[in-house]
């Protein structure tokens, strides 16, 4: 068996906080999981943790980062199946909303992440999805599909309605009630970008 180099070793000790993280995260939430126990999981220190996270905080980040990267693959894939222009970048959106039924993602994304990572609009992740939707809108705008905007101030506010809209259903008392609400309000918001040939 060949021997491991040291980026390998590195990388299986970030993927093994990582996993270790997100399990107790999710079950426990961000507060309730203890150092200890992440690292006792997967037979690491402490001193593990802080070398490639730099704290607990910095792991709740990089599971955060994780989970916001499979949200937004989960978004382009649904986007991808409803096929190209104006549909596609809807069906992105109210993808992003129903994440937030996601246990996983309910907990640690769009509860404990605000929480203890502050404004979500900050994170590298959404600024991420933020380029996305900046370049998907650039592109109908050129093919006329949306009305004469600011390109940036409306991906801007379409990101946002996305977010706040899964934040909602998240911290909802009835997320499964809420869902349907928070899809129809934002189909009808993002619809107003639409030019009057694309509707």
């Amino acid at each position: 068996m060949p021997k491991r180099t040291r980026a390998e070793m590195i990388g299986e000790t970030r993927a093994k906080l990582l996993a270790s993280a997100r399990k107790a995260f999710a079950e426990k939430g961000f507060a309730g999981a203890s150092m200890d126990d992440l690292t006792a999981a997967v037979g690491l220190t402490r001193g593990a943790l802080y070398h490639h996270f730099g704290d607990k905080t910095g792991l709740l980040a990089a599971v955060v980062e994780q989970l916001d990267g499979e949200m937004a693959a989960r978004a382009a894939a649904a986007g991808a199946d409803a096929g190209e222009g104006w549909a596609a970048l809807e069906a992105q959106g109210a993808s992003y909303i129903e994440a937030a039924l996601d246990p996983e993602i309910q907990r640690i994304v769009l509860l404990d992440g605000p929480a203890f990572l502050g404004d979500p609009s900050l994170w590298p992740s959404q600024n991420a999805c933020l380029e996305d939707t900046r370049r998907a809108l650039g592109q109908l705008s050129q093919s006329g599909i949306v009305k004469a905007v600011d390109i940036d101030a409306a991906a801007r506010l379409l990101n946002g309605a996305a977010l706040n809209a899964a934040l909602w259903v998240a911290t909802s008392s009835d997320p499964g009630a809420a869902l349907p609400k928070a899809l129809e309000a934002f189909g009808m918001l993002a619809r107003g970008f639409l030019a009057d040939k694309g509707e």
